[in-house]
């Protein structure tokens, strides 16, 4: 039974790193194409605020700046959408190019195109839950090992 911990908590870990990497390149493939085949239009920031997470103290603490943006669409639909991690020069009054996808505008985007830049982030957080995918592969296989080597029993 004990051995089971050294099994199922590595396996449940590939499988949340498996899901972050898969989101990461979804997310990436959705802002490409918003990109790529979105449309454009003016959209005013109604509000900025930032949002604060981590323990402070001997923790790091991480601020995100939040924008709130809301633009017309081409067929006159009003929509409002917030948009994490913009630039902090765009403040509340502000008028900026968004782009989103007909079908899809609560998901556009006031981010300027930067497809080498979204290609490199992505690539090094795929890279990054890879190794962690791999770091638990290899500590699954080493516990197979000691157990089997042990009869079944730690030493």
């Amino acid at each position: 039974m004990f051995e089971l911990f050294f099994y199922a908590i590595p396996t449940v870990m590939i499988a949340g790193f498996g899901y972050a990497a898969f989101r990461l390149l979804r997310r990436a493939r959705r802002i490409s194409r918003t990109w790529a085949h979105g449309l454009t239009a003016e959209a005013r920031c109604l509000r900025m605020y930032t949002t604060t997470s981590g323990g402070g103290g001997d923790t790091s603490v991480r601020t995100s700046l939040h924008h709130v943006y809301e633009f017309t669409t081409r067929e006159g639909r009003t929509v409002r959408f917030e948009e994490e991690n913009g630039p902090a020069t765009v403040v509340e009054g502000d008028f900026v190019t968004v782009r989103y996808l007909p079908g899809q505008p609560q998901r556009a985007t006031a981010r300027p195109p930067a497809p080498a830049r979204l290609a490199v982030g992505t690539g090094f957080g795929v890279a990054f839950l890879g190794a962690a995918i791999a770091f638990c592969v290899f500590f699954i296989t080493t516990a197979h090992m000691m157990f089997s080597e042990s009869g079944g029993l730690m030493p």
